[in-house]
């Protein structure tokens, strides 16, 4: 794969990574610093992308990773833009943006397991696909996105 289409992939599947980063990291500047490391290991682990599985998977997988993974020292930093690119704001509004923040605060409180499981889910992935990354089985994927959704109702004071 061609630089010009890793950046492309990237640019069109950046969402993802902004969500991971946002779950992981409480600032902004700590977000802009996992979003930049998740790119660098993106790049560094292009060569083991042999296609096998979608790239939307593989970056799950290694964005999950990295903000997991503790901060190494003296790790080259690849810039991907000037700065930390903003979501469109076509529709938004106050109301869904309070939501928003209300369950990022509550995203925020699960362990690292939890959150990756639930990261997945929100991004509309199967299953079947979430047991595939996580190498868990189904129906143990099942039973553990269950515990969390009631984990969140209760954080979020939903009965």
């Amino acid at each position: 794969m061609k630089q010009t289409e890793f950046l492309a992939l990237i640019d069109q599947h950046q969402g993802i990574l902004h969500k991971v980063c946002r779950l992981y990291r409480d600032t902004r500047e700590d977000q802009e610093d996992l979003f930049q490391e998740i790119i660098y290991q993106l790049w560094r682990s292009l060569p083991s992308f042999v296609g096998t599985a979608k790239f939307t998977t593989w970056m799950y997988r290694i964005a999950l990773n990295t903000a997991m993974a503790t901060y190494r020292k003296k790790t080259p930093r690849l810039v991907f833009t000037d700065s930390f690119p903003e979501r469109d704001n076509e529709d938004w509004n106050a109301e869904q943006q309070q939501r928003e923040e209300r369950m990022f605060a509550a995203l925020k409180q699960l362990n690292d397991p939890e959150k990756a499981l639930i990261a997945l889910y929100l991004d509309d992935l199967s299953y079947r696909e979430i047991a595939e990354l996580t190498g868990l089985t189904e129906s143990h994927v099942g039973v553990k996105l269950n515990r969390i959704k009631t984990k969140i109702k209760k954080l979020l004071n939903i009965n």
